[in-house]
């Protein structure tokens, strides 16, 4: 170095610095970068809890997600262990096949990022990114100002490309090779709102991600070049090509064999492909799920918004004792905050059984798809007034469409935009464009909104609910036909009278006071006066040859007859029947007055078949619940729920009206179960149906389910004209029989079929009476007690 001349030396001193310059500028602007000077760099503990948007999921009691909550992105995180092999395999060949060996930046890539990104400006090239790079940029996104072209955007490109090789040599010194793609899969979109592989398993083949086969896991690794442009619903062919690039990349890497692809290159799309959009009003159990959103927002009761003090007192005894009513107004995390059923992914689980769900969804549409509805239509077809009953006034008519207008949202936002009624009314008279539902399948038509109400009424609702009476645990939960267009939730919010459902709890009542189901009681009108001199007389729906006779108990439930029921009241009264009816958990008004006997009360569908639990499960009520438990994301366990139990009438009493209603089915009004629909297990059942065929009911009962439905109009004067055609047994009836066939059809539950009820020991109640010895009744059938 001493004999170096001062020209020399200064020409090396200027080489170091060329060398050294670049190298202290990266080492600086890296650390800079580190260090967060030149914008956002995560902590580590951001690193470990990346910000993410996850969906609250609802599982079934057999594990398979019903739907999930979510506002802008449908997000649900997964496990390595739940990744099938193949998307892991899929992922490495064609995006980072040296993803095993660097630690973050690819080195081989790092010329072509350089030359291509940074000195060409040329960003959708992309370059030499990792999959760590990849999840750098999901988890911490770019900046998205557009700064033009020139000097600023390439810098801003560099800039950002910087952090993201800063951020993945992070990333790969927190987590291992396995967290990095199980958190690269949590964040990546495949288009539709499926944001992670596990929605996208859900949404593009209705399975879950463990279980996805090569083609399948291939399709959607393609998918990540453009969700859109590789969807295998909008581009099935592009999307095809790009899955078979995939497998060849596969090949490539020796992840499957030349014979493998050969074979798989040929397998269509369509073969596996069940696209399942996850949409809050698609997909199973829409009505539960809006019930559980609904539920768990409630807020807590206050009495200036209420205008009844009876449901304010109602409300307040269900926020104190319901762990599920308000739930995310009752419940908050560690740091105080409230949880968030869009935000926070939530993990509900119900009591429902997917596949009884999946039967009941199937039972309902068919029944009403192709019976009922047609039916109906018929019926109506060419009456003016039609789907309104003859009986109504053109005044009548008008004003329950106008009620009906009120109720709709599209009246709601005009009004909020200040038109006036007249207005309102004529916009509801232009005609617009729309899609109309229909069994068959969607219509695109054009009508005014005005008559889209009168469309609707044509169509009947219905509902079901079905529930192990041991447990309370809801397994089948449908709240009307569809819930796209008819959003009114007939399970849990719609009240309706129940008819002759509720005879069970007076035979009941009498049981316990002596009766017996042999007890011979006239089969003759009974008359109640009331204190203001009022007269009512029920009537029988049909005359019977044993009209005027002295008739068994059993016999007048099985054929669900008015007179033995009237008479049944006259003994009891009405307040005891009241007393009952809460002791089984219905907690809707009941007033104590004599036609309670033929079920003018108002229930929902949930209390009455909640109620019929009672029979089965040996006089013990056990409330009906919808859910188990709420985990948060981690999978901790924040509540448990348990249904709420109580004594409700004697194991005996229970016992002997479970036989009861099986002679209903043996051969009363529910005998079609047997000789239509082949049901000979033991079942019992009771239906029921209002003045005019309003309301049709049936509630079935075995040893270990009880369900039960209702259908018809969206309004009590929509109702068929025939008897024969609206009755319980006729339209609600048919919904329970054809779930029950499907679901002793099912392997997995094809022993409750041979289930039997339990026989209380020493049971000796005798039902071998005859009917039409008993000879002529001679109860005058009056009483002057006063209601």
């Amino acid at each position: 170095m001493e004999n170096l001349s001062i020209k020399q030396k200064k020409y090396l001193k200027n080489f170091w610095i060329i060398i050294l310059s670049p190298i202290a500028f990266l080492f600086i602007l890296f650390f800079a970068i580190a260090m967060g000077w030149l914008g956002y760099m995560p902590s580590f503990e951001d690193l470990e809890n990346p910000n993410r948007n996850l969906a609250s999921e609802v599982y079934s009691e057999d594990g398979h997600v019903l739907g999930t909550y979510y506002l802008e992105e449908n997000r649900n995180n997964i496990t390595y262990k739940d990744l099938s092999p193949y998307l892991v395999q899929a992922l490495i060949a064609r995006e980072d096949h040296r993803f095993q060996k660097h630690s973050g930046i690819d080195e081989v890539g790092l010329f072509r990022v350089i030359g291509k990104t940074i000195l060409l400006g040329n960003s959708s090239q992309g370059g030499g990114s990792t999959i760590t790079q990849q999840l750098a940029k999901n988890l911490y996104q770019r900046d998205s100002t557009d700064y033009g072209l020139g000097i600023i955007k390439k810098t801003v490109l560099a800039l950002s490309k910087f952090r993201e090789w800063v951020i993945a040599v992070k990333l790969e010194r927190n987590y291992s090779k396995e967290e990095i793609v199980t958190m690269y899969f949590n964040t990546v979109s495949f288009g539709s709102d499926a944001y992670g592989v596990k929605a996208a398993a859900r949404e593009y083949f209705n399975k879950s991600a463990d279980s996805l086969k090569i083609e399948e896991a291939a399709l959607l690794v393609g998918m990540l070049k453009g969700t859109s442009r590789y969807s295998p619903v909008r581009n099935p062919e592009r999307a095809m090509l790009r899955r078979n690039d995939v497998m060849e990349k596969m090949c490539d890497e020796e992840f499957i064999t030349k014979e493998q692809l050969d074979s798989l290159k040929q397998i269509p799309i369509e073969r596996s492909l069940k696209y399942t959009p996850q949409g809050h009003d698609s997909g199973l159990a829409t009505y539960l799920r809006e019930y559980i959103r609904k539920i768990m927002n409630a807020n807590k009761p206050k009495r200036g918004n209420y205008s009844n003090a009876k449901d304010y007192r109602q409300d307040s005894l269900r926020w104190s004792s319901d762990p599920l009513y308000g739930w995310l107004n009752k419940n908050f995390k560690s740091d105080g905050s409230k949880y968030n059923l869009y935000r926070d992914g939530l993990k509900i689980y119900t009591t429902i059984n997917s596949r009884m769900q999946d039967y009941a969804e199937q039972a309902l549409r068919s029944h009403l798809a192709t019976t009922v509805q047609p039916g109906f239509f018929s019926e109506k077809k060419g009456m003016k007034k039609a789907p309104f009953t003859n009986e109504f006034s053109d005044d009548q008519i008008e004003n329950r469409m106008i009620a009906a207008m009120h109720q709709t949202s599209r009246y709601r936002n005009l009004k909020r935009a200040g038109l006036s009624e007249d207005e309102i009314f004529r916009n509801f008279k232009e005609p617009v464009d729309m899609r109309v539902f229909s069994w068959k399948r969607d219509i695109d038509t054009t009508m005014t909104p005005w008559d889209s109400i009168r469309y609707y009424k044509f169509y009947l609702r219905a509902s079901f609910m079905a529930v192990d009476p041991h447990t309370g645990y809801i397994k089948a939960y449908v709240g009307g036909p569809d819930y796209r267009y008819f959003q009114y939730d007939g399970v849990m919010d719609q009240k309706r009278q129940v008819g002759s459902t509720i005879k069970p709890f007076l035979y009941s009542l009498a049981m316990q006071q002596g009766f017996t189901p042999c007890s011979m009681v006239p089969n003759t009108p009974v008359t109640f006066r009331g204190q203001d001199s009022s007269v009512w007389s029920p009537k029988n729906a049909t005359s019977t040859k044993h009209d005027g006779e002295m008739v068994p108990l059993w016999w007048g439930l099985a054929n669900s007859v008015n007179y033995i029921s009237a008479f049944l009241m006259q003994q009891i009264k009405p307040q005891p029947l009241v007393e009952l009816m809460r002791k089984v958990g219905v907690k809707s008004d009941i007033p104590p007055v004599p036609s309670l006997c033929v079920g003018t009360s108002t229930l929902s569908l949930y209390e009455l078949v909640g109620a019929y639990t009672v029979f089965p499960n040996k006089g013990v009520y056990t409330q009906p619940i919808l859910v188990t438990h709420i985990e948060d994301k981690n999978s901790n366990v924040l509540t448990n729920v348990q249904p709420q139990k109580s004594d409700a009438m004697s194991e005996q009493t229970a016992f002997t009206m479970v036989n009861m209603l099986r002679r209903v089915v043996q051969g009363g009004t529910a005998a079609r179960l047997g000789y239509k629909f082949n049901l000979r297990n033991e079942i019992g059942g009771k239906t029921g149906t209002t003045n005019d065929n309003s309301d049709g009911w049936f509630v079935g009962v075995t040893p270990n389910l009880v369900a039960g439905g209702w259908v018809g109009g969206e309004e009590q004067g929509i109702h068929f004209n025939r008897g024969s055609s609206g009755e319980g047994a006729a339209v609600a009836l048919p919904i329970f029989a054809m779930f029950m066939q499907k679901v002793y059809a099912d392997p997995k539950f094809a022993n409750m079929s041979k289930d039997v009820f339990d026989r209380p020991s020493g049971y000796s109640v005798d039902f071998s009476c005859p009917v039409g010895d008993g000879g002529a009744a001679t109860q005058e059938g009056v009483t002057k007690d006063a209601w």
